[in-house]
């Protein structure tokens, strides 16, 4: 992901400027193997101490969505649907889309449905992310973000996370990503577009949902991607 290869060429300089006799010390709040890889080529022979259960940081307090819709096209529909519903109307909403690229666009598609947006990426520069977060946390702003938002922020009373794009394959984005809402013992929303394309994600998404007491669609739990069997269900959208 995006916010995985910031960290390995700001690891990678930093390793550089080090001397080669050091002591070095890691911390991380999960440790997802993009995260173990990197680590490997820093440490030797170092000593892992690991605290708590990684299912823990499943919080119970997410409210999970899935809405698998019939095409991509759908996704504008049900993200205005989504954006303003009157009891998020007033309150911090983040989008997570993977591609930079589409941020913008999909930033001007949300305040075209009526919402004030701003917008964060690796492509901004530190001034204006800083900005915009500054913003965000006034609340009743909307947030369309890349992974650079999933991870290390921690802005208080995001009431919804909305998952314009899952992510192509791991489930570890897709909770740091849900684990922005529903902090701080606060109930949080999650809601997540899924289409036949989203093929990578859909084993590990049915068996999380499941694990998370969250309910999983007809149409994914029989889809031949996430299931041996396969089915025709209505589609949502």
């Amino acid at each position: 992901t995006e916010a995985y290869k910031q960290e390995e060429e700001d690891m990678k300089r930093l390793g550089e400027a080090l001397p080669k006799h050091r002591v070095t010390a890691m911390f991380s709040a999960t440790m997802p193997l993009e995260v173990e890889k990197l680590a490997k080529q820093y440490l030797r022979h170092p000593a892992v101490i690991s605290i708590g259960d990684q299912d823990s940081v499943k919080n119970a307090r997410i409210h999970q969505k899935i809405l698998f819709l019939s095409s991509p096209s759908k996704k504008e529909a049900a993200l205005r649907e989504q954006v303003m519903m009157p009891r998020f109307l007033r309150e911090k909403v983040i989008v997570f889309v993977n591609e930079k690229k589409h941020a913008d666009g999909i930033g001007r598609m949300v305040e075209r449905f009526g919402r004030t947006c701003v917008v964060l990426h690796g492509g901004k520069s530190q001034e204006q992310r800083e900005e915009n977060l500054e913003t965000f946390r006034k609340g009743g702003i909307v947030l369309v973000a890349t992974d650079v938002a999933g991870r290390g922020l921690d802005i208080p009373d995001v009431a919804h996370v909305i998952n314009y794009d899952v992510p192509s394959r791991s489930i570890d984005s897709y909770n740091h990503r849900i684990g922005r809402t529903g902090r701080a013992g606060k109930e949080g929303y999650a809601t997540s577009f899924i289409t036949d394309e989203d093929t990578g994600i859909m084993a590990p998404l049915k068996a999380y949902l499941e694990s998370t007491g969250n309910p999983v669609p007809e149409r994914l739990a029989r889809h031949p991607a996430a299931s041996a069997n396969g089915g025709d269900d209505d589609v949502l959208y």
